[in-house]
């Protein structure tokens, strides 16, 4: 036996405690173990639909747009301060996070990846929040609400420049 710190290690023994329950008892125990696994948000959540999941995004797109994002500023010679509203743009890790906060869903990553093909069914509703999202983020970008650049980058807008190089070789040795 080795002792680390406090706990002892025994090679290939095995150590039961006895908690001076019985077997039915054991029993209520483990289902009660199972019960908190299922309410801590394990598995696809029984009430959710592709009609509840748009109804969801649609309740987030509006809570998002009446919250702007308040920026404060200093303008002028004098530094006097003030503060600007910009619009909050729409993205997946918002909703993600708006799901999450709201026990709605814990990971939409499955939903929207089609996982094992279980979730297929919101297909069209994943696709048209992706669109919405993005249509939302590359408009902001346009219009300058939103950096120009991060919209970009988000969604995979960036341009692509091809260079190519061509070598010539000239033999001297003639």
């Amino acid at each position: 036996m080795k002792d680390y710190g406090g706990i002892e290690i025994c090679n290939k023994t095995t150590t039961t405690m006895n908690t001076g329950k019985s077997k039915t008892q054991k029993k209520s125990d483990k289902q009660q173990e199972k019960e908190s696994e299922s309410k801590r948000g394990r598995g696809r959540p029984k009430n959710l639909t592709p009609e509840t999941m748009l109804e969801h995004f649609n309740q987030y797109v509006k809570e998002t747009k009446a919250n702007p994002i308040v920026v404060t500023d200093w303008v002028g010679a004098k530094a006097v301060e003030v503060r600007r509203m910009k619009e909050r743009p729409l993205t997946m890790q918002g909703y993600e996070v708006y799901c999450f906060k709201n026990d709605i869903a814990r990971n939409l990553g499955d939903y929207f990846s089609n996982k094992d093909g279980k979730y297929g069914d919101f297909s069209t509703i994943c696709a048209y929040i992706k669109r919405t999202i993005a249509d939302d983020q590359i408009g902001g970008g346009m219009a300058g609400i939103y950096n120009p650049s991060i919209t970009q980058r988000l969604n995979n807008l960036t341009e692509k420049v091809e260079q190519t190089q061509v070598v010539h070789t000239i033999n001297l040795a003639q």
